[in-house]
């Protein structure tokens, strides 16, 4: 990613006077934040080198300043919904204006940007984020609408459709919308100010670099290991990791999401259970990284970065013996919105019993893809087995890859069924995943990995519940081992939890999930398979909310009943097992 250099700064900004401050640095940004203050004019560059003015704007009734990032993910989705807003408002006096504060972000990614999203407006690079800095603009994308006056008269959000980590299905509230309506008719703005959310911008650091923490000795191991499998070129993630340059200016956001715990993406209760593919940040790794930012993120000695992760280009599988795309045709993903599962069936036309090894499902698309699964729907039968996943995708999610006589059986004349949910980023695409597999022949199987359930399909979530508990039991019927655990359910999901009973009395909580969240369908893998004795029980207990508190939710209004869409419901316990004994 490039990086907007001080070099570059001398013909960019004209004038500045913002707010009637001289001068205001990234601690004062908030104090100087506030309804009711006045904007004086500024001339910064546009992403094609030409000086655009507040001034130039002198007859707009109204003017929507609103801060963007080329990588936020938020900033993408809204890019296109604020160049409508503009096309709708424009006859009536009203200006949108985007100003890029990013160091980060050069003028080349921004004129990309503009072009990829289709920007009917001005959008303005503002180098050394003065003006951020003068507005007390912390986020992409926020927003500050101006009257005829240049007084600000709404600030906050576009919308409350988007937010970090969800997407409603319900209607967006139009804030900004309601905001410029009440503005031309002169009427008083019912709500003024609303919480802006998104990436931090990425001011440049006024704290010069020092201390032993540097990146190349401490810090890029951390990421190599933790973060650049989603965080690289062509990955669902929405910006790189993979080197110095990238990740200055997202150093704000990084230790937000941590702070959160929303990134890496794990919600496993640490007090319960050990798992082969944790991905929780060590407390060294959290104190190295915020060490590392408090002391202005020195680079270090080129010689002490290790060497760079390898991510196969092709199949990480072994060669597939057949490839399978999820349709004759592909998909298009709108550039904004929510778009419920798509389910696409594929007849493989195999004659006889199938035994997989290896299996790997592909995204075309990685920008959109956000998890697939492809089941099995058993020969005679129109609906999927929920026992038998040949495959599963997810960001950082390793494909299937069984050994020691283990395979997955499929009985001829089954089909498969493509599961896709898309996520759109900002802009339409079409895609066309695939899944790969390999088989065995069924001389050298000795056990048939199994699929394990504990489901529940009849319940009903009453409307505006928050706290609705639903359970589902699975019984083992003979002596088998656990592999992994992932539990399923969708936007109203609360949190999730195992607990097993063993027929001698002993009894534990295998995982739980407190916080779950319907974007990550994470696997559990158990770090030691764990022997279930015929007759073990596990229990399953899902919480679901279905109040207006919860944002994702598409209805609060309505009960809610079992699925297949993700504005339905589902419970399900997902279980990976095998059988203590041979079965050949």
């Amino acid at each position: 990613m490039g990086v907007y250099l001080m070099s570059r700064l001398g013909f960019v900004v004209l004038a500045l006077a913002l707010f009637h401050y001289s001068s205001v640095d990234a601690a004062d940004a908030k104090s100087a934040r506030g309804l009711g203050q006045s904007v004086e004019p500024f001339t910064l560059d546009n992403c094609y080198g030409k000086a655009v003015s507040l001034d130039d704007f002198s007859s707009s009734k109204a003017i929507a300043i609103v801060y963007l990032g080329t990588e936020c993910p938020l900033a993408k989705l809204y890019g296109p919904r604020l160049s409508k807003i503009q096309r709708e408002y424009s006859k009536r006096g009203v200006q949108v204006i985007g100003i890029n504060s990013n160091k980060q972000d050069s003028l080349t990614e921004l004129a990309a940007y503009v072009h990829r999203h289709e920007i009917n407006f001005p959008v303005l690079k503002d180098p050394g984020n003065r003006v951020a800095d003068a507005m007390g603009a912390e986020r992409t994308p926020e927003v500050f609408l101006l009257d005829q006056e240049r007084i600000v008269r709404y600030h906050g959000r576009i919308d409350d459709q988007y937010g970090v980590g969800y997407s409603k299905e319900r209607d967006a509230k139009p804030e900004l919308t309601l905001a410029i309506d009440s503005l031309l008719n002169g009427q008083a703005i019912e709500v003024p100010e609303t919480e802006a959310v998104g990436c931090y911008i990425g001011r440049a650091s006024e704290i010069a670099p020092s201390g032993d923490v540097t990146f190349t000795k401490d810090i890029a191991p951390i990421f190599n290991n933790r973060c650049v499998s989603c965080h690289r070129d062509g990955e669902i993630a929405p910006f790189t990791l993979t080197s110095y340059d990238d990740v200055l200016g997202w150093e704000d956001t990084i230790l937000e999401v941590i702070a959160d715990n929303r990134m890496p993406p794990w919600y496993a209760d640490p007090q319960h259970g050990t798992f082969a593919n944790d991905a929780r940040l060590s407390q060294k790794e959290r104190d190295l990284i915020s060490t590392w930012v408090d002391n202005g993120m020195p680079e270090g000695n080129p010689d002490d970065l290790p060497t760079p992760p390898v991510f196969a280009e092709g199949w990480q599988m072994p060669q597939p013996d057949e490839v399978f795309a999820m349709a004759e045709k592909p998909f298009t993903v709108p550039a904004e919105g929510v778009v419920d599962y798509q389910h696409f069936v594929v007849d493989p036309s195999w004659q006889e019993d199938k035994y997989i090894v290896a299996a790997e499902a592909r995204p075309d698309q990685r920008g959109v893809v956000h998890h697939i699964l492809v089941y099995v729907i058993p020969p005679g039968n129109k609906r999927r087995d929920f026992r038998q996943v040949v495959a599963g995708y997810a960001p950082g999610m390793p494909p299937l890859a069984l050994t020691d006589g283990v395979a997955l059986e499929v009985k001829a004349g089954s089909k498969l069924l493509f599961e896709m949910h898309y996520t759109p980023n900002g802009s339409p695409a079409n895609d066309l995943s695939y899944l790969g597999v390999q088989f065995t022949d069924k001389s050298n199987v000795r056990k048939r990995l199994r699929g394990g359930l504990a489901i529940n399909q009849r319940f009903e979530i009453p409307a505006g519940d928050d706290h609705h508990v639903v359970d589902a039991t699975y019984v083992a019927r003979r002596d088998e081992k656990l592999l992994s655990m992932t539990p399923h359910m969708h936007l109203r999901g609360k949190a999730f939890r195992y607990d097993v009973r063993f027929p001698d009395g002993r009894e534990e909580t295998l995982l739980n999930v407190p916080n779950y969240d319907f974007n990550w369908q994470l696997k559990y893998v158990l770090e030691e398979p764990l022997t279930l004795p015929k007759g073990t029980r596990i229990e399953c207990t899902a919480v679901f909310d279905n109040s207006e508190s919860n944002l994702t939710n598409p209805d609060p209004t309505k009960p809610v009943r079992w699925g297949e869409q993700s504005f339905e419901e589902m419970m399900i316990g997902f279980l990976d097992t095998v059988p203590v004994e041979d079965e050949f």
